[in-house]
């Protein structure tokens, strides 16, 4: 029997001798069959990836709608939602083909063209007159693994518009960085075409990077490609929709909008963890050969989560007196992302220096944009974007010849000029790094900012105040209880509904006759009871 689709056939022709009865059994030779295996791991260990990394999706909705106040869950997880349904048909039309549609009729350094809509029947299925069609096209495995990575830029967003964005405006931005923002700079730096990408080549298939001298664009995981991108995207977004209401005092002091349950940020935040083991290690992109690099990627990506998270609760305690789960958590995220660029190329010790560091960044960002009065809900900006730039930045430094021989293929010989400063190398690999950061950053907020602007222009990017003190739930979708304001003598009233009354007075709060205790209220900005 001839072997179909790269299966290995059993059965076929039997010969009888003497009344013995002989199967002979046809199949691939050893060579085929190795290769098919391995092309055939590799595509298991794209979609594991893809499924861990999507998983993320969870980790964000359950951070965010603990975040945010009860009057705004509806709206927070929506988005969520929004951000991988839309995302998922603008990445299949158009996404993935400017991200790695190579080899069309105009190639570029800047953006991919090919394969719109999985048009290519030669990348997405076999013709009917292809009968041995090579089962081994890893192009379903490479786009799913890619697609989540798409959606993880663009939920970045969410967190820094929470409370305070209209609906239709969010649908915009989902589609202009989806379709546009992400893709061009994972064409950059990811693509076999970019100009930046360490896997570029020529017209003939030969190795051609952009920058002499140096492996090129190192990022391996994303802390520029999605985090810088998305952090981008979301710095411009707070920045254009200033703060919410109450956020600041008068004077411009931060005045404290508690989210309605740290209990669902801290699980969260626990399961996004978990999916960045799908995020670094299977970036790979390969399961023969490369479980050395991708078990390195998991401890690497482990301790800096760790060293984060220890490095911002120690600084939170420094300077308040007293430990706080929210530090801890963004910690943990600030660490994660700063190591997901060098995850391949650096030594389990420099993941913690990277880790510490990162923390460090965090907090002084996330503290400056306070003084700044831009309003970040989430810290999503002083996470992603500048702990991301902290993390591509790091590879230059703490790079080593060996990590990049095994993780880039770079010559033995040559890798210790293209390592980072600290391993002998000569600068040139950090001045990448740093091109890197400039391009991204550039790219991201510029298009960003011109969209956010538009859009504030036309009137469709905040909500008005009123709707926003009822609520988002309320205002902006059908369903969901209903919050008003009332000063009163005695406190701050809420109404809830037609028929229901909330007094918040110095220390409880009445609900329909039943009393509750709340502690002070100081200000209509703090959280009551309800969740406001």
């Amino acid at each position: 029997m001839a072997p179909g689709r790269g299966m290995m056939q059993f059965g076929g022709d039997v010969a009888v001798d003497d009344g013995s009865v002989e199967m002979v059994t046809t199949h691939l030779n050893a060579e085929g069959r190795q290769g098919q295996l391995s092309a055939d791991l590799d595509i298991l260990w794209l979609l594991f990836g893809a499924y861990l990394v999507f998983f993320m999706q969870c980790g964000f909705a359950l951070l965010e709608a603990g975040s945010v106040r009860a009057k705004n869950t509806k709206n927070i997880l929506l988005k969520n939602i929004l951000d991988t349904a839309l995302g998922s048909l603008v990445w299949w039309a158009w996404g993935y083909p400017f991200a790695y549609g190579e080899n069309g009729k105009y190639p570029n350094e800047f953006i991919g063209g090919t394969n719109f809509f999985m048009s290519n029947s030669d990348d997405v299925s076999p013709r009917e007159n292809e009968v041995d069609f090579n089962n081994a096209n890893k192009y379903f495995a490479l786009w799913l693994f890619s697609w989540a990575f798409a959606t993880t830029a663009t939920t970045i967003v969410s967190g820094a518009v929470a409370e305070r964005c209209q609906f239709r405006a969010y649908v915009i931005y989902t589609i202009v960085l989806t379709g546009l923002v992400y893709p061009v700079v994972v064409h950059w730096a990811w693509s076999a075409e970019g100009w930046l990408s360490p896997f570029r080549v020529d017209e003939n298939g030969e190795p051609d990077v952009f920058l002499s001298h140096t492996v090129g664009f190192i990022d391996f995981a994303g802390s520029g490609v999605v985090h810088m991108t998305g952090g981008g995207a979301a710095l411009m977004a707070a920045t254009v929709l200033e703060a919410r209401y109450g956020r600041f005092s008068a004077e411009g002091k931060p005045i404290g909008l508690p989210g309605q349950s740290v209990a669902l940020a801290t699980l969260g935040v626990f399961i996004l963890w978990f999916g960045w083991y799908g995020f670094n290690p299977v970036s790979t992109a390969a399961f023969y050969n490369s479980m050395y690099v991708a078990s390195k990627c998991a401890v690497t990506t482990t301790l800096a989560a760790s060293a984060g998270c220890a490095t911002v609760l120690t600084m939170h305690i420094f300077l308040e007196g007293a430990p706080d789960i929210t530090p801890a958590l963004n910690g943990i995220l600030a660490g994660l992302v700063s190591i997901t660029a060098g995850c391949s190329v650096v030594e389990p010790y420099a993941s913690v220096v990277i880790g510490m560091i990162g923390g460090v960044v965090y907090k002084a960002s996330s503290a400056s944009l306070l003084k700044l009065r831009i309003d970040d809900p989430l810290d999503a900006s002083p996470v992603h974007f500048f702990c991301g730039m902290w993390g591509v930045f790091a590879v230059g430094l703490f790079a080593t010849p060996a990590n990049l021989h095994n993780s880039y293929g770079v010559d033995r010989l040559k890798s210790r000029s293209e390592a980072g400063v600290l391993y002998g190398g000569d600068g040139r690999q950090l001045g990448a790094q740093t091109l890197g950061i400039l391009a991204i950053g550039v790219w991201s907020i510029s298009i960003s900012l011109i969209m956010f602007l538009v859009l504030r222009y036309f009137g469709i990017l905040r909500v008005p105040q009123d709707q926003e003190i009822t609520g988002l739930d309320v205002s902006q979708h059908s369903g969901g209880p209903r919050f008003q304001v009332e000063d009163d003598k005695d406190g701050v009233k809420m109404v809830l509904g037609n028929n229901q009354r909330m007094t918040a007075s110095h220390g409880s709060t009445t609900l329909s006759g039943a009393t509750v205790s709340t502690g002070d209220v100081r200000d209509r900005g703090t959280r009551m009871g309800g969740g406001y």
